[in-house]
Protein backbone atom coordinates (compact mmCIF):
# COMPACT_ATOMS: atom_id res chain seq x y z
CA UNK A 1 0.00 0.00 0.00
CA UNK A 2 1.56 3.53 -0.51
CA UNK A 3 -0.90 5.57 2.11
CA UNK A 4 0.44 9.22 1.96
CA UNK A 5 2.82 8.93 -0.42
CA UNK A 6 2.86 12.13 -2.48
CA UNK A 7 3.12 12.32 -5.97
CA UNK A 8 2.53 10.53 -9.10
CA UNK A 9 4.56 7.67 -10.08
CA UNK A 10 3.37 8.21 -13.91
CA UNK A 11 4.42 4.45 -14.65
CA UNK A 12 7.78 4.78 -14.65
CA UNK A 13 11.10 4.55 -11.95
CA UNK A 14 12.25 7.35 -9.71
CA UNK A 15 15.18 7.72 -12.07
CA UNK A 16 12.80 7.77 -15.02
CA UNK A 17 10.56 10.40 -13.34
CA UNK A 18 13.11 12.53 -12.41
CA UNK A 19 14.80 12.83 -15.83
CA UNK A 20 11.76 13.06 -17.08
CA UNK A 21 10.70 16.40 -15.30
CA UNK A 22 13.92 17.72 -15.94
CA UNK A 23 13.57 17.38 -19.93
CA UNK A 24 10.08 18.48 -19.76
CA UNK A 25 10.45 21.48 -17.83
CA UNK A 26 13.74 22.46 -19.73
CA UNK A 27 11.32 21.92 -22.87
CA UNK A 28 8.97 24.91 -21.22
CA UNK A 29 11.79 27.05 -20.14
CA UNK A 30 13.17 27.10 -23.85
CA UNK A 31 9.99 27.05 -26.29
CA UNK A 32 7.62 28.84 -23.48
CA UNK A 33 4.80 25.89 -24.36
CA UNK A 34 4.65 22.37 -24.24
CA UNK A 35 1.79 19.73 -24.98
CA UNK A 36 1.48 17.08 -22.43
CA UNK A 37 -1.16 14.43 -20.96
CA UNK A 38 -2.76 16.41 -17.89
CA UNK A 39 -1.08 13.91 -15.13
CA UNK A 40 2.46 15.07 -16.38
CA UNK A 41 1.57 18.76 -16.23
CA UNK A 42 0.27 18.51 -13.05
CA UNK A 43 3.53 17.25 -11.81
CA UNK A 44 5.78 19.27 -13.86
CA UNK A 45 4.03 22.88 -12.83
CA UNK A 46 5.23 23.05 -9.46
CA UNK A 47 8.77 22.29 -10.29
CA UNK A 48 8.70 24.72 -12.83
CA UNK A 49 7.42 27.44 -10.52
CA UNK A 50 10.15 26.57 -7.96
CA UNK A 51 12.58 26.90 -10.22
CA UNK A 52 11.34 30.64 -11.49
CA UNK A 53 11.22 31.78 -8.00
CA UNK A 54 14.77 30.75 -7.66
CA UNK A 55 15.59 32.98 -11.08
CA UNK A 56 13.97 36.37 -9.49
CA UNK A 57 16.60 35.84 -6.70
CA UNK A 58 19.41 36.10 -9.44
CA UNK A 59 22.33 35.52 -6.86
CA UNK A 60 24.99 32.77 -7.53
CA UNK A 61 23.94 30.42 -5.37
CA UNK A 62 20.06 30.28 -6.74
CA UNK A 63 21.63 29.71 -10.29
CA UNK A 64 23.78 27.15 -8.63
CA UNK A 65 20.89 25.64 -7.28
CA UNK A 66 18.84 25.66 -10.66
CA UNK A 67 21.97 23.85 -12.67
CA UNK A 68 21.86 21.38 -10.01
CA UNK A 69 18.35 20.48 -9.95
CA UNK A 70 17.38 21.20 -13.82
CA UNK A 71 20.88 20.43 -15.19
CA UNK A 72 21.78 23.31 -18.00
CA UNK A 73 21.50 21.99 -21.63
CA UNK A 74 22.27 24.10 -24.49
CA UNK A 75 19.48 25.84 -26.93
CA UNK A 76 20.31 24.78 -30.34
CA UNK A 77 18.32 26.65 -32.93
CA UNK A 78 18.63 25.45 -36.35
CA UNK A 79 19.19 28.25 -39.32
CA UNK A 80 20.00 27.18 -43.03
CA UNK A 81 20.80 23.38 -41.88
CA UNK A 82 23.01 24.15 -39.45
CA UNK A 83 22.84 24.14 -35.68
CA UNK A 84 23.36 27.49 -34.03
CA UNK A 85 23.87 27.25 -30.23
CA UNK A 86 21.56 30.23 -28.96
CA UNK A 87 22.45 29.76 -25.19
CA UNK A 88 21.43 27.54 -22.46
CA UNK A 89 18.15 26.83 -20.56
CA UNK A 90 19.33 28.22 -17.15
CA UNK A 91 21.06 31.33 -19.32
CA UNK A 92 17.16 32.06 -20.45
CA UNK A 93 15.69 31.23 -17.16
CA UNK A 94 18.19 33.61 -15.10
CA UNK A 95 18.03 36.51 -18.12
CA UNK A 96 14.52 36.39 -19.84
CA UNK A 97 12.40 34.61 -16.87
CA UNK A 98 13.17 35.54 -13.84
CA UNK A 99 13.26 39.57 -14.57
CA UNK A 100 9.82 39.41 -16.49
CA UNK A 101 7.73 37.90 -13.13
CA UNK A 102 9.92 40.09 -10.62
CA UNK A 103 6.33 41.86 -9.77
CA UNK A 104 4.92 38.73 -9.84
CA UNK A 105 4.17 36.65 -6.82
CA UNK A 106 3.59 33.15 -7.96
CA UNK A 107 1.32 31.20 -10.56
CA UNK A 108 3.99 31.80 -13.19
CA UNK A 109 2.52 28.52 -15.86
CA UNK A 110 -0.97 27.87 -16.71
CA UNK A 111 -3.01 24.30 -17.65
CA UNK A 112 -5.07 25.06 -20.65
CA UNK A 113 -6.98 21.63 -21.68
CA UNK A 114 -7.15 20.73 -25.05
CA UNK A 115 -10.47 18.94 -26.62
CA UNK A 116 -7.91 16.26 -28.32
CA UNK A 117 -6.64 13.07 -27.26
CA UNK A 118 -3.48 11.37 -27.53
CA UNK A 119 -4.06 8.51 -30.71
CA UNK A 120 -2.76 5.60 -28.47
CA UNK A 121 -3.86 5.75 -25.29
CA UNK A 122 -6.79 8.40 -25.33
CA UNK A 123 -4.72 10.71 -23.15
CA UNK A 124 -5.82 14.00 -22.12
CA UNK A 125 -3.93 16.60 -23.54
CA UNK A 126 -3.13 20.03 -22.40
CA UNK A 127 -0.85 22.74 -22.85
CA UNK A 128 1.51 23.81 -20.17
CA UNK A 129 2.41 27.44 -20.64
CA UNK A 130 4.16 30.41 -19.06
CA UNK A 131 1.85 32.88 -18.10
CA UNK A 132 3.13 36.04 -20.01
CA UNK A 133 3.04 39.49 -18.72
CA UNK A 134 1.58 41.31 -22.29
CA UNK A 135 -0.61 38.68 -23.09
CA UNK A 136 -3.50 38.81 -25.38
CA UNK A 137 -6.06 36.18 -23.86
CA UNK A 138 -6.00 37.47 -20.84
CA UNK A 139 -9.32 39.48 -20.54
CA UNK A 140 -8.31 43.17 -19.17
CA UNK A 141 -10.60 43.41 -15.97
CA UNK A 142 -10.96 47.00 -14.09
CA UNK A 143 -9.79 47.18 -11.26
CA UNK A 144 -12.18 48.62 -8.57
CA UNK A 145 -10.43 51.57 -6.16
CA UNK A 146 -11.44 53.04 -2.81
CA UNK A 147 -12.17 56.28 -3.19
CA UNK A 148 -9.07 56.99 -0.61
CA UNK A 149 -7.03 55.41 -3.07
CA UNK A 150 -8.14 57.37 -6.04
CA UNK A 151 -7.78 60.24 -4.33
CA UNK A 152 -4.45 59.40 -2.90
CA UNK A 153 -3.56 58.14 -6.47
CA UNK A 154 -4.46 61.36 -7.78
CA UNK A 155 -2.36 63.85 -5.18
CA UNK A 156 0.60 61.33 -6.15
CA UNK A 157 0.36 62.62 -10.14
CA UNK A 158 -0.63 66.04 -8.95
CA UNK A 159 2.21 66.02 -6.72
CA UNK A 160 4.68 64.36 -9.95
CA UNK A 161 3.90 66.98 -12.47
CA UNK A 162 4.45 69.67 -10.21
CA UNK A 163 8.03 68.40 -9.49
CA UNK A 164 8.07 68.19 -13.22
CA UNK A 165 7.23 71.43 -13.98
CA UNK A 166 9.48 72.99 -11.27
CA UNK A 167 12.54 70.91 -12.73
CA UNK A 168 11.65 72.30 -16.43
CA UNK A 169 11.96 75.49 -14.94
CA UNK A 170 14.83 75.67 -12.88
CA UNK A 171 16.32 73.91 -16.16
CA UNK A 172 15.18 76.69 -18.52
CA UNK A 173 16.51 79.34 -16.13
CA UNK A 174 20.09 77.49 -16.15
CA UNK A 175 20.16 77.55 -19.46
CA UNK A 176 19.54 81.34 -20.01
CA UNK A 177 21.82 81.83 -17.44
CA UNK A 178 24.54 80.12 -19.30
CA UNK A 179 23.57 81.67 -22.63
CA UNK A 180 23.66 85.08 -20.79
CA UNK A 181 27.60 84.06 -19.53
CA UNK A 182 28.53 82.37 -22.93
CA UNK A 183 27.08 86.37 -24.36
CA UNK A 184 28.98 88.56 -22.25
CA UNK A 185 32.12 86.76 -22.36
CA UNK A 186 32.05 87.21 -26.27
CA UNK A 187 31.70 90.61 -25.53
CA UNK A 188 34.66 91.14 -23.31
Amino acid sequence: MRHRVAGRQLGRTKEHRLAMRRNMVASLFQHETISTTIEKAKEVKPFAEKLITLAKKGTLPARRRAIALLGNRDIIDYKDGEAVRKGTVVGKLFSELGPRYLDRLGGYTRIIRLSLRRLGDNGQLVLLQLVGVDDSSKKQTRKRRSRKKAKETVEVAEIAEEQATTEAEQAKEAAETEEAKDQTGQTQ
